[in-house]
């Protein structure tokens, strides 16, 4: 005899509350660093040098995040050897990323910066393939408009200079290592423990490079500080919590796919703050490189 059953349809996942919290944190998280592009073009305009911007801003979060966890949990910052070698890795590469993505600044328009950036979850995409995860042909079409739109944002002549695209490939290609080596490797530790120890590893880093580009220093203005300030404790000490507990909870992919929350804010300041102009191409350029990252649905 046939059976009458009818198939069994399938179940959507109902978001759990942990899933809910993931999702406020990357929207938190996402909208936090996006200030940080146009507020450390000022203060670079404003004559105080990439590296130094950062190295103060990192100094600062990482400082305030030591001590805060020191003073109301310090058992949280005890971590295994396992957690800890992975951690310093993870710090020296996300400290690599972040140097090569401010030096880019000296080079390239705060606007155009944070548009090219925003191929961000693409470049994660592409990592995540390499274990297991399915190249769909929504991806792949995805992948075509955000090619095109940086071409019409470059321009056909190449209007980005040399210097600056490439510290800006090799930024997205670090910074989308990082969100994944995260994912992969550090699942069950708590974004307390793992933040101060990430935060530690990339300051050193940008000491390094500070030190090599000339150690060069000049004391900020009232106005600087305030914008450093604005970095060190918005868009480091409270975004980096919320990224890396994000991470945890919701995966790499779908993190990198709220990147174009970091542009909104960075395009509009650029323009509003520092006064930059776009082209109709390249805004073209850019609305289609922001609508490869929307066209995503978010299974990964």
């Amino acid at each position: 005899m046939k059976s009458c059953e009818k198939p069994s349809q399938p179940v959507t996942k109902a978001p759990t509350p942990s899933d809910r919290v993931g999702w406020t944190l990357a929207f938190s998280a996402s909208f936090a660093s996006g200030l940080v592009t146009p507020l450390a073009k000022a203060a670079i305009v404003w004559g105080i040098s990439p590296m130094a911007v950062l190295l103060t801003r990192f100094v600062i979060a990482t400082a305030l995040l030591v001590g805060t966890l020191a003073l109301i949990a310090p058992h949280r910052l005890k971590i295994d050897r396992r957690g800890f070698a992975f951690v310093s890795g993870i710090g020296i590469i996300s400290g690599i990323e972040i140097c090569c993505y401010f030096g880019s600044l000296a080079f390239l328009d705060g606007s155009m910066a944070a548009m090219l950036k925003s191929t961000q979850p693409l470049a994660v995409l592409l990592l995540l393939t390499f274990r297991g995860e399915k190249f769909t042909l929504q991806h792949a079409i995805r992948l075509f408009l955000a090619l095109v739109g940086m071409y019409l944002l470059v321009g056909p002549g190449g209007q980005v200079p040399l210097v600056g695209g490439i510290l800006m490939v090799v930024s997205i290609a670090l910074y989308a290592a990082q969100l994944v080596f995260t994912q992969w490797y550090l699942p069950g530790y708590d974004s307390r423990t793992v933040t101060p120890y990430l935060l530690t590893a990339m300051t050193g880093v940008i000491a390094g490079f500070w030190g090599a580009f000339g150690a060069k220093w000049h004391a900020p203005e009232p106005h600087s500080w305030f914008v450093i300030g604005i970095m060190a404790i918005v868009s480091t000490y409270f975004a980096r919590l919320a990224l890396y507990a994000a991470v945890r909870r919701i995966g790499s992919g779908q993190v990198a796919l709220l990147w174009p929350l970091q542009t909104l804010p960075s395009v509009l300041l650029s323009v509003l703050l520092l006064h930059e102009r776009l082209t109709v191409r390249q805004w073209v350029g850019g609305g289609l490189t922001l609508g490869s990252v929307l066209l995503a649905k978010t299974e990964l």
